[in-house]
């Protein structure tokens, strides 16, 4: 006796998650599993502590702010961007994704400020373990930011090329999805380590 597989083919069927988008939410989950450990490890190690500064006492936060409203901002001009990719208006696209690139360096200008006064008032990761959490939790997101950067200006550049490529749309998607993470994880750092 005999057994074969018959392979049976659903026309039509599909799941609705492509191959990019489930990839996307798989980095990013191992993502929030760095983030959550590194806040996690403040946690234990602030209330550990017998004295650690309030961090409006040393941070700069009308800056920190500024910079919560431009990362919230480029979320919007993200979702824009990938909106007129989904209504096929190129030139839409491009400007909503050019908004979204020039808002993170913007991000990135007043980071380099904020970071170069804490430098040349000699605050550096090894003074202490506050500037040492401080500077690690803000560096790991600079790296994110730049990261986006580099992902965005691919795809403003590969418009041109790619844009009646029918995946195209789906790594909008995804760069989409990867910034507004990246935002997230901003609106966490601010009040952990800015207002408490």
């Amino acid at each position: 006796m005999s057994s074969s597989a018959v392979a049976v083919n659903y026309p039509g069927e599909h799941s609705g998650l492509t191959n990019a988008k489930l990839g996307i939410w798989l980095f990013l989950a191992s993502e929030v599993m760095l983030f959550a450990t590194l806040f996690t490890s403040y946690l234990v190690i602030r209330l550990g502590s017998s004295s650690w500064p309030r961090g409006w006492e040393v941070l700069n936060v009308p800056l920190g702010t500024i910079n919560t409203f431009v990362l919230i901002t480029s979320s919007v001009t993200i979702i824009l961007a990938y909106a007129k990719c989904m209504a096929r208006d190129k030139a839409g696209f491009k400007t909503y994704m050019a908004l979204t690139l020039a808002l993170a360096f913007v991000f990135l200008g007043i980071k380099s400020v904020e970071w170069g006064t804490k430098f040349r008032a000699h605050h550096f990761p090894s003074t202490n373990i506050f500037f040492g959490v401080y500077f690690v939790l803000t560096g790991l997101h600079a790296l994110h930011v730049i990261g986006g950067i580099i992902l965005n200006s691919v795809l403003l550049f590969m418009a041109d090329k790619h844009w009646d490529d029918p995946l195209f749309a789906g790594r909008v998607e995804a760069a989409g999805l990867y910034w507004h993470f990246v935002d997230i994880v901003w609106i966490f750092l601010l009040p952990a380590l800015y207002l408490l």
